[in-house]
């Protein structure tokens, strides 16, 4: 009786095979995190790091001690959902010193980031195609004001 022998490719793809998988588990042994699945699909030591982090928003109520005003008049309009970080950027240091200005001015790209037309937007969110609002004029804020976006200046 003959005695059966494997091809020499399948000897090479069942080596390679092997190679790769082995490779695999011990790579995901190196790496892996110990905290790795503790509590579900993720690293459990996630939540500590991100826990520990200083917090960059201040909040409404930090903008309310001293721009209690802007408040008000903000709170009459549409933009009285939006927070103002939203289009200020973070501003906890500037709540915690009145003296640290690193508030962002709102230009009109930052207006095109909500506002300008895109189908996807729901409905009652007003858009404009802004080479065509404003071919002539340059700049959202020349005619709208953004706490009271009805208003004309």
């Amino acid at each position: 009786m003959r005695q059966f022998k494997l091809p020499p490719q399948i000897v090479r793809l069942v080596i390679l095979t092997i190679g790769i998988v082995g490779s695999y588990v011990v790579a995901r042994q190196l790496f892996m995190p110990k905290s790795f699945g503790q509590y579900g699909h993720y690293r459990a030591d996630a939540i500590f790091e991100l826990a520990a982090r200083e917090p960059r928003y201040g909040g409404k109520k930090s903008c309310d001690e001293c721009h209690s005003e802007v408040l008000e008049k903000v709170a009459k309009y549409e933009h009285k959902t939006i927070a103002c970080e939203s289009c200020h950027g973070p501003l906890k240091a500037h709540g915690d010193d009145p003296d640290h200005h690193d508030a962002v001015k709102p230009t009109s790209d930052l207006c095109l980031r909500c506002h300008e037309l895109n189908t996807a937007r729901p409905a009652f969110l007003k858009q404009v195609e802004f080479k065509k609002h404003y071919a002539d004029k340059g700049k959202c804020i020349e005619c709208h004001i953004p706490h009271q976006p009805n208003e004309v200046p």
